[in-house]
């Protein structure tokens, strides 16, 4: 079988991964894919050196733009490369442009497409995410689940039950085989802190950055929260931008950092006394590790996260913030459990599944 494996943003490297490697493990040789939508070294090369993944086979290097341009950039770039190598099988991940950019070519021209991370819904048609997703799996002949409310959501919307696999996490499996190497590397001490010792957050969604207002009490908040506990705060390019152009004044609390490697992160994470969030993989990872994670928004695509696990949604309230903040310090703070199949053993069920389709 000739299976193409499609990457194109930071959060598809760590879902892509395990998928990548348990095909190399049962003797397929995935042809690999790129299309460059996350391009520089901090946001995409350091990826595949710290994941192991092999070089791309094919570099697309579409690049940063709108959303309408970059997706059309995808496609025009990506119809030619499966004119010539005609795979059996494109597999896509997650729920960015290149997801269903690529989703979409391969369909036209009639190639199966199977989608990592499928059937995930936040309801909120404001998230460029959510279409992205709802397209993808709508055009995708293998849908690929992480968790129960994916496999209702796509019965609800009359994806036909042979279609639906649900073979847990690959994000999971990727950070359970990343993080003790990631814990033993303590990056907390190159910032002069202790395990437990800090807050982690990350903000990138158009609606935290984009809206002076929201940002600007976010950043409030982070402020109060930082007069308690040191808050590490990596800057997504698009909310470092915003930042600048509100010149507002952060406070000392408030560690700023370029993006991270990912065994970096995973090692601040992983001892963090509470991660502040709007990701949705975040929520995953925190959920896996069970560390305290404030989502910073009124929905979830990730429901187990918070039904089971150690998440919990705040929105952008300052008052409702701090008030689960003073929670987790107080240590009133559900426990969690770990999602089913959540083992480590995601990729291996996709490659195994995808072989026998052959």
């Amino acid at each position: 079988m000739r299976i193409l494996c499609v990457v194109g943003a930071r959060p598809n490297f760590m879902k892509m991964a395990p998928v990548v490697a348990a095909l190399a493990e049962a003797g397929s040789r995935p042809l690999l894919v790129h299309t460059g939508q996350h391009y520089d070294q901090a946001m995409s090369q350091v990826f595949f050196d710290q994941l192991g993944m092999p070089t791309p086979d094919i570099h697309l290097e579409v690049g940063s733009d709108t959303h309408a341009r970059q997706t059309a950039r995808i496609m025009t770039a990506f119809e030619p490369v499966l004119l010539e190598q005609r795979p059996d099988w494109v597999v896509v991940a997650g729920d960015v442009n290149s997801t269903v950019g690529t989703g979409l070519v391969a369909a036209k021209l009639e190639i199966p497409v199977a989608h990592v991370e499928a059937g995930l819904r936040s309801f909120d048609r404001a998230m460029p995410e959510e279409i992205n997703r709802v397209l993808t799996d709508h055009l995708s002949d293998l849908l690929f689940t992480t968790e129960e409310s994916g496999n209702r959501n796509l019965r609800h919307e009359g994806i036909a039950e042979e279609r639906i696999a649900f073979v847990g996490n690959c994000m999971v499996d990727t950070l359970r085989t990343h993080v003790e190497a990631a814990v033993a590397q303590e990056p907390w001490k190159e910032l002069e802190l202790s395990p437990g010792g800090y807050a982690l957050m990350t903000l990138h969604r158009p609606s935290n950055v984009d809206d002076p207002e929201v940002l600007r009490s976010l950043m409030d908040t982070a402020a109060r929260i930082a007069e308690e506990l040191p808050v590490v705060f990596p800057l997504h390019p698009r909310t470092r931008q915003r930042l600048d152009d509100l010149g507002l004044d952060l406070p000392t609390g408030l560690r700023l950092e370029p993006p991270l490697p990912y065994l970096s992160f995973l090692g601040l994470m992983a001892r963090a006394r509470c991660v502040l969030t709007d990701s949705g993989g975040i929520q995953e990872e925190t959920t896996a590790l069970s560390v305290p994670c404030l989502t910073l928004r009124w929905n979830t695509e990730r429901p187990s996260t918070v039904d089971a696990g150690t998440n919990r949604l705040v929105g952008t309230e300052k008052n409702k913030i701090l008030g689960a903040f003073d929670d987790i310090l107080a240590g009133r703070w559900q426990q969690g459990e770990i999602p089913p199949l959540w083992d480590g053993q995601a990729g291996e069920r996709i490659a195994r599944r995808l072989l026998n389709e052959g």
